[in-house]
């Protein structure tokens, strides 16, 4: 009887207390749940992984030489998405650039750290530079559903651009904030279907060398079998009327403008082709397909033939992707009669490889490095190894170039492309491949990577074909923003012949040699992407596993009408017209050889908006057609100003035709 009696009297004391504090309105003191505990590997950023208690580069973090135990160290750009249940209340934390870029890079280094509240922006730090002691932090975040922290890089570039959240942390009373990835909307083909009809793609303009070897594939769309003539074929170059092939040798310089005719049951199509025979090659950007971004090194011989095999199988050699392209991984020993860089195993007919991909009407590509070794760690081309893979951490340039002996087998075995990964990029050794490729006795485009200095710009527009100017690029939204939205600057670089490349496209299935996997671009955010890169007139490389290539890609890398803006023959690169930081706008304008002018309305925010151009901010007046790109439809007659509806992160590409 005793334990009953005082087990009923232990409950009326502690219902009691409860009353009592209940009555006096004592709450439950909330508790405390760190930034750095999230699951930080869905935080997108466009350089690096974002880390717990540590730079990014895996150092202290330290702002302003302070040095802080808790935190996450970023990168600007850096999207940080998180999950709340309406019960937390507040989020309190410091922020600032971190101390641990070089000096250089500190000396540029600067970033806006943005905070929004279910979608409106409820703090700004505004623009923090290197050396600038941390920001504090404390808002109220009670009935909150999501909270974005977001870093900046303020459109002066990224370098020394390390950012950190320090001491930061939420006050809970309900369940704990999750670190989440953005909603990923469902996949919608704009592209129409391609038509049974003969029609004849870009690019319209052709050039090429004399007396060097010829291959160029007529890019038209339709249902085969057709025929395809022409008349007006330059000295010495002939056509295989059922493949749109032209091989030979061109033997006199001059522009000739060719007349191509195509026919099959469903139709016929007729467009003029201008082949200039001359000193410049490369007079539209590149396009074709990289083994990078899907397979990182390892790479081999049946890889690079079914690639070939689908570029044609697909279609997309029919839209102007003509170059298929072995990155890092092929290198083996030096030697065989020019002391040049051997292949490996994996490689064990290289001549007969090129050969076969250039049966396909395809061109290929090789890659190098004017370093002992090279990123993948292979021998480069100041490197005489005979042990295949250079065991040597240095990438310094050697003593000795190589130059010479490579150029020279790269053209026995008859490629058509060099990238040459190159990081520093000095003028005397760029002239000197230069120089070597012109006299190799083909056709050999000079594209450089990776990160080619500003400063030399005009140098590079001079020397070679296509230069790198960012680092490489990963499939996040951060990183291709980054890398496509600081190209302004490069804009008058551009030219026929010589073109600013901002890397590879990443869409489809990719995986950099490891597990292959869908980008992580959103579709909206893959129809910016290759909207902005046909604006920039930038190289159009492929980067992912044909073999795995669904409708969706295959119809946004196949829009007839994006490449022609990509290819066209003017060869102007597009730029900035106009920009709204805070509601994060860009509208971006490239005129186009027909007098008409191509705009990207490009929505950078979180929600869908209204966006609209005027025709006073690129220079035009009146009524003028509005074309929408993507969907290959007129949208009617406007009069001084275009508006419409733009989904979040996503574009709509519009051509404005001349006034004539």
């Amino acid at each position: 009887m005793k334990k009953p009696f005082k087990f009923v009297f232990l409950m009326l004391v502690f219902l009691v207390g409860v009353q009592i504090v209940m009555g006096y309105g004592v709450t439950i003191a909330p508790r405390i749940v760190w930034l750095d505990e999230l699951d930080l590997s869905n935080v997108d950023q466009s350089a690096g992984k974002a880390l717990a208690n540590q730079s990014m580069w895996k150092t202290p973090l330290s702002i302003a030489g302070e040095t802080f135990e808790r935190g996450v160290g970023t990168h600007a750009a850096s999207v940080f998405r998180i999950k709340l249940d309406g019960k937390a209340i507040s989020f309190k934390a410091l922020a600032g650039i971190d101390d641990s870029a070089p000096e250089h890079e500190l000396k540029q280094a600067s970033a806006e750290f943005i905070i929004l509240g279910d979608g409106k922006t409820i703090w700004r730090s505004g623009v923090m530079h290197a050396g600038q002691k941390a920001k504090h932090i404390d808002i109220s975040i009670k009935g909150m559903k999501s909270l974005i922290l977001r870093v900046d890089h303020t459109g002066d570039g990224i370098a020394g651009d390390r950012t950190n959240w320090v001491d930061a942390r939420f006050e809970v009373m309900g369940v704990d904030p999750i670190s989440v990835k953005r909603e990923r909307e469902k996949e919608y083909v704009l592209t129409p279907s391609t038509s049974k009809s003969p029609s004849i793609n870009a690019p319209h303009v052709y050039g090429a060398r004399p007396e060097n070897p010829f291959l160029f594939t007529i890019p038209v769309s339709g249902e085969r079998p057709m025929e395809i003539t022409v008349n007006n074929l330059p000295e010495g170059l002939s056509i295989d009327k059922n493949t749109g092939i032209i091989t030979g040798k061109a033997t006199k310089a001059g522009s000739y403008k060719v007349n191509v005719s195509v026919e099959n049951q469903y139709g016929k199509d007729s467009k003029d082709l201008t082949i200039i025979i001359g000193e410049k090659i490369s007079l539209t950007p590149p396009m074709g397909w990289n083994s990078w971004n899907v397979f990182g090194a390892s790479i081999d011989d049946h890889k690079i033939r079914r690639m070939a095999d689908l570029m044609v199988e697909l279609g997309l050699v029919n839209y102007g992707y003509s170059y298929i392209n072995i990155d890092d991984g092929w290198q083996g020993v030096r030697g065989g009669k020019y002391n040049a860089i051997m292949p490996n195993e994996k490689f064990p007919d290289m001549k007969g490889l090129v050969d076969y991909v250039h049966s396909k009407g395809l061109k290929i590509g090789i890659y190098s490095s004017p370093w002992v070794q090279t990123f993948a760690g292979y021998i480069g081309g100041s490197a005489d190894s005979r042990e295949g893979k250079v065991i040597n951490s240095s990438r310094r340039h050697g003593e000795y170039s190589f130059a010479k002996n490579d150029v020279k087998q790269w053209a026995e075995w008859g490629f058509d492309y060099i990238k040459y990964d190159w990081v520093t990029n000095d003028i005397a050794h760029t002239a000197e491949l230069t120089y070597l490729l012109r006299r190799s006795g083909r056709d050999i485009l000079y594209s450089i990577s990776n990160a080619a200095p500003f400063g030399l710009a005009e140098d590079w527009s001079n020397l070679t074909n296509a230069w790198r100017t960012t680092g490489d690029i990963h499939d996040s939204w951060c990183s291709m923003t980054t890398i496509g939205f600081l190209q302004n600057k490069w804009q008058p670089y551009a030219k026929p012949g010589s073109w600013n490349d901002p890397d590879m496209l990443i869409v489809g299935k990719l995986g950099w040699g490891k597990e292959i996997h869908s980008t992580n671009l959103s579709p909206d955010e893959q129809y910016t992407h290759i909207t902005l890169w046909s604006i920039l007139a930038a190289p159009l490389l492929i980067g992912c596993d044909m073999e795995q290539m669904d409708d969706f890609t295959r119809s946004i890398l196949s829009n007839k009408e994006i490449i022609a803006i990509n290819q066209d023959v003017a060869g102007i690169q597009g730029h900035r017209v106009y920009a709204n930081n805070e509601k994060e706008i860009e509208i971006w304008s490239r005129p186009l050889s027909d007098g008409s002018v191509a705009i990207g309305l490009f929505n950078l925010a979180e929600n869908k908006q209204e966006i609209s151009i005027s025709w006073d901010k690129i220079n035009i007046k009146g009524k003028r057609k509005v074309r929408n790109i993507w969907k290959q439809k007129d949208e009617g007659v406007f009069s001084n100003e275009y508006k419409s509806v733009v989904p979040s992160h996503g574009v709509v590409f519009i051509k404005i035709e001349s006034g004539k």
